[in-house]
């Protein structure tokens, strides 16, 4: 964690564990002002195939003055690995977040999320908005205009087949061949302390970031089963995917994966909203726009 101390000398990481359900144990690192300083919390949530880690550069900025709490998501490196499908529901992974935050001492300052991470995060702001007072999220849909997009537009359409492939059987195996290649080159220059830290998270499991796109229904449209997506899209109810925390997105328009489409309409499903765009931008924005992306949320968290 090299890199963490260089930003921050003073920084120390400390680890932490949250029982948040019978058998799933999350692994967290923490750092920042003590618990009993009344420094407000901020809960960082990551995507796939990521961990914890992958807000070091959010860590060294925030724990100045926040404290600064991220988790491994069920499934993912140091969390419980349950192996069925059914275990990755997103309401189970909403009722994940909301033990942490009430062992925390609800409400959090803020959550702030990325790719799952935010999918599940996006929820947990419309069902439990109690738990947070403001709501980041990275570089991830909010449900309804994905499933939108997903029935409509080609061009996501395309963007999306990945999903496809990862839930197919096997492909966890597939992604840890070659030394991990596919993952690497998805994730694009890394240091060599970088890589080492992602080599050793995917070394203890993969099928767990899988099954978060086995067990959804939000996925392009197979031969098998033409016009689902459409299906599910019409069936989504948006009172119940609406959000009333004030929310900062943050997207980068060259996201290979998601689309801009995807920020269509956005503003009917979110009642406080603020949307920062970075222009040529992709997905892994903690990482590769990390001041750009601090600085807004700073802005914003100050709000």
């Amino acid at each position: 964690m090299q890199y963490i101390h260089q930003m921050n000398p003073e920084l120390t990481l400390q680890t932490r564990y949250f029982d948040v359900a019978q058998g799933i144990r999350l692994h967290a690192k923490v750092c920042g002002p003590a618990d009993n300083s009344g420094a407000p919390t901020l809960l960082f949530v990551h995507g796939f195939p990521e961990f914890w880690y992958s807000w070091r550069k959010q860590f060294a900025e925030f724990s100045k003055d926040y404290r600064c709490v991220a988790i491994d998501l069920r499934g993912f490196n140091l969390s419980s690995q349950p192996t069925d499908v059914a275990a990755y529901k997103t309401a189970l992974l909403v009722a994940d977040l909301c033990a942490v935050i009430r062992e925390l001492g609800a409400p959090v300052h803020a959550v702030v999320a990325h790719d799952w991470g935010g999918a599940v995060a996006w929820s947990l702001a419309a069902q439990h908005p109690e738990l947070m007072r403001q709501f980041v999220v990275l570089n991830s849909p909010h449900a309804i205009t994905f499933a939108n997009a997903l029935a409509t537009d080609p061009a996501q359409q395309a963007a999306s087949q990945y999903m496809n492939w990862l839930r197919r059987e096997g492909s966890e195996a597939a992604l840890a061949r070659d030394d991990f290649r596919r993952l690497f080159d998805m994730l694009g220059a890394l240091s060599d302390e970088d890589r080492a830290a992602y080599r050793a998270c995917w070394q203890r499991g993969l099928t767990g970031g899988a099954n978060l796109y086995r067990v959804s229904p939000l996925h392009p449209d197979t031969a098998e089963k033409p016009g689902k997506v459409a299906a599910v899209a019409s069936a989504l109810k948006p009172e119940q995917f609406h959000v009333k925390v004030p929310t900062q997105i943050v997207w980068g328009t060259a996201d290979r994966a998601l689309m801009p489409v995807l920020l269509d309409g956005i503003e009917q499903h979110v009642s406080d909203l603020r949307l920062h765009r970075i222009e040529g931008a992709g997905h892994w924005l903690a990482r590769e726009n990390a001041d750009e992306v601090n600085r807004v949320v700073r802005a914003f968290l100050a709000n």
